[in-house]
């Protein structure tokens, strides 16, 4: 329940504030360049804390006929108040070295003073800053609460800094910029609220005062302003102002306003007559006008228009995410009532993603002329004629329940179900977390102690919404149950005319187990990489057909099987060399070759291999490089024989590791072999290596399994862990 509290705060803070945020930000984006600008206009003087007090005055007095006063302004600019020899009074930007006068006093800018006024009170003076003050405090509140929303996101504070699964663009960079621009948001909206509460005076107040030393009646010796002790050790970034004496009359002195005090000063010897140190309420004013502005500093002032940005984009993804999940959380209307149905689908969902999974269910057992009904865990009651329930849910946090399914387990104990009823489990998530379908595993187990529900196959645990896992399960599911279930991937969008021309430059011939290479060329440069993915559409149905790309020698080869019924893997099989075909390359930066690493471990089946074919290629360093793959038969590896034989001889692949599960009577796989070098991947992850994984879904979880009692036998932390330190790379289908 507490992760929605702070979900709906996020979202109704952000919603009521949203006007005076984006109003706040473009503002903010024009004052960034003013305090950048003035650091790069010539006025500004680096170096302040090098050059004394007791110097700029010498070479003042010299200069001039006499001196009223010397500033210096956050942006680094000291500005003296003067009387020429000529007798005029002048102001002017100083050179503090020489004395030389730089410029005259420039105004602030016409824009700067009209984006000024507005993001200060939106021109409606006390009233406006009043509201921009109350904004400021709920963009505080935001950032707060979305921090906490992260943090729970990830499964605590202490995975804060972990890598984030990528559902989508907006919601990938919402969860990153906010990690990376909290600080200084907060930094933003503490001194926003910091400076309003000092304008309309509800922070204690102050006055300098201060109590002069006694003076003699004795007229001293007079000492140069450039001998007195405090000036020669007090640098200009220390000072704010220095106004000289008005007289030579003994009672007139130098008054001096530093950063952190006040003080009088002997005009003949230099004693401190009396020092007023400022109040923290004055020093937090101080430092929260520079943080707010940036003046001074050219590096602050780019993070600050940095910030701003990045609550425009904030503002926008937000929404969007927000749009999107209210879209993905509707329901498909229910044909049947609850107690006609023989199908029960009850789904949890954080985000509404395990939405689109569990509507394409529904709708596969409306083919099937089955009476179902689809609603949320929070929903459950009792189901008079239900046979068959499953249960489609996320795991949110450290293994907390969805919003939508907090309720179930009360439900379920406070509800009496008559009839025995079959179930089903599927848990979606990410093995980038510990708590990797924990919730799916909660109700899992909660219904097996039930006396009226019965399990009819494990429970299911779906990777980053692997769609073919899905499909596999279905399958599964309509074995147990003699349904023939059928789910079909939802057709795309795609302009054909988009699409990019290829030339075939060798195709294999089919191998024993149906598998072949096609060595492709694109006809106009691309960049691509190992691990990207080509994406052919069949115009018969227009549903993407996507092949792992290995590079070799900039042409593109791909590893396929020629499925009986395959539409794409039939006619890859039938081209001809220089035959022309239509594909679009799609990166896939999440499963390049880490150059990052200097071990990695390559586990593939089947035709699974073929990013890694080219990644062997690719190892021109000759990092150590350890492929693990399972095959059918010895004859399945004649089509790839010269390459891995080449990558051996060259040392661009270290060791290979092949399976044969046709070969004997004894079925052998991937995850045996790797069964047997265990030493070798547990000391691949320890000294920072990669493990990559290619293949078929089923073979990936069976090799994630593995690794996750190596990881826990051998090194004593859990596979998720070295996820998080991107250690892990997967592409399975």
């Amino acid at each position: 329940m507490a992760i929605s509290i702070w979900r709906y705060s996020h979202l109704a803070l952000a919603i009521s504030s949203s006007l005076f945020i984006v109003m706040a930000s473009l503002t903010g984006i024009i004052l960034a360049f003013e305090p950048i600008s003035n650091q790069l206009a010539p006025f500004a003087i680096e170096n302040l804390d090098e050059i004394s007090i007791a110097n700029t005055v010498e070479v003042l007095q010299q200069k001039y006929d006499e001196v009223i006063e010397v500033k210096v302004t956050n942006d680094d600019f000291v500005v003296a108040a003067v009387i020429t020899k000529e007798g005029d009074s002048e102001t002017f930007y100083i050179d503090p070295i020489s004395g030389k006068k730089l410029g005259n006093i420039v105004e602030k800018a016409p824009i700067f003073k009209f984006a000024t006024n507005l993001h200060r009170s939106l021109f409606l003076k006390s009233t406006g800053r009043f509201l921009v003050g109350f904004a400021s405090l709920l963009l505080l509140l935001i950032a707060v609460t979305g921090i906490l929303l992260i943090a729970k996101r990830q499964g605590g504070f202490k995975r804060f800094f972990s890598k984030v699964v990528r559902e989508n663009f907006q919601q990938y960079y919402h969860i990153q910029f906010g990690k990376i621009l909290f600080i200084p948001l907060v930094i933003i909206t503490l001194t926003g609220v910091y400076l309003s509460l000092e304008k309309f005076a509800w922070l204690p107040s102050y006055q300098v005062s201060h109590q002069t030393t006694e003076l003699s009646e004795t007229i001293p010796e007079k000492m140069l302003p450039s001998d007195f002790k405090l000036f020669q050790n007090t640098s200009l970034a220390e000072v704010k102002k220095i106004e000289f004496p008005f007289s030579t009359d003994i009672e007139d002195y130098f008054l001096v306003a530093l950063i952190d005090k006040e003080i009088q000063v002997h005009q003949y010897t230099g004693d401190i007559l009396s020092s007023y140190e400022f109040p923290l309420v004055a020093l937090a004013s101080q430092w929260s006008l520079v943080l707010h502005t940036g003046q001074g500093s050219i590096w602050w002032a780019i993070v600050l228009l940095l910030a701003s940005i990045g609550l425009l984009f904030f503002i926008y993804s937000g929404f969007k995410m927000t749009l999107k999940r209210t879209k993905k959380q509707l329901i498909p209307k229910n044909i049947h009532d609850k107690n006609d149905a023989e199908f029960v689908i009850l789904v949890g969902s954080e985000t509404g993603n395990t939405y689109r999974f569990a509507t394409l269910f529904y709708k596969a057992l409306l083919a099937n002329r089955k009476k179902v009904y689809i609603s949320t865990l929070n929903t459950y009651t009792s189901y008079s004629n239900a046979k068959h329930l499953i249960v489609m849910t996320s795991t949110y946090g450290e293994g907390e329940a969805p919003s939508n399914a907090k309720n179930f387990e009360k439900l379920l104990q406070n509800s009496i179900q008559k009839n025995t009823i079959h179930y089903s489990v599927v848990g979606f998530g990410s093995l980038l977390y510990p708590e990797f379908c924990k919730y799916a595993v909660d109700i899992d187990a909660i219904l097996k102690t039930h006396g009226n529900f019965e399990s009819i196959m494990p429970i299911c645990k779906i990777n980053n919404q692997s769609f073919t896992a899905f499909q596999d399960w279905a399958k599964q599911w309509g074995n147990h149950t003699k349904i023939p279930i059928k789910i079909e991937k939802p057709k795309v969008n795609v302009n054909l005319k988009k699409l990019r021309s290829f030339s075939v430059v060798k195709r294999s011939e089919l191998n024993e187990d149906d598998t072949f290479l096609i060595r492709l060329k694109p006809t106009k440069k691309q960049k691509f990489q190992s691990g990207d993915l080509l994406s052919f559409y069949p115009e018969s149905d227009l549903i993407a057909r996507q092949y792992s790309i290995g590079k070799i020698n900039n042409d593109i080869v791909l590893s396929v099987k020629k499925h009986e019924f395959g539409i794409c893997s039939t006619y890859l099989s039938q081209l001809a060399t220089n035959a022309m075909v239509k594909a679009k390359i799609q990166r896939n930066y999440e499963f390049h070759f880490p150059k990052y690493a200097d071990e990695i471990v390559m586990i593939a089946n089947g035709t699974g291999i073929g990013p890694f074919l080219g990644m062997i290629n690719e190892n021109q360093q000759h990092k150590k490089l350890h492929l693990f793959w399972g095959t059918r038969t010895k004859a399945s590896v004649k089509v790839y024989k010269d390459i891995l034989d080449n990558g051996l001889a060259s040392k661009k692949l270290t060791s290979l590791h092949i399976a044969y599960s046709q070969e004997t009577a004894t079925k052998y796989y991937v995850q045996d072999v790797m069964k047997q070098q265990q030493n070798l991947i547990a000391n691949v992850l320890k000294d920072n290596g990669v493990i990559m994984i290619c293949g078929a879904v089923a073979m990936q979880n069976q090799v994630l399994n593995l690794l996750d009692t190596i990881t826990r036998s051998k090194l004593e932390l859990p596979l998720s862990e070295f996820e998080s330190m991107e250690q892990l790379k997967m592409d399975c289908y």
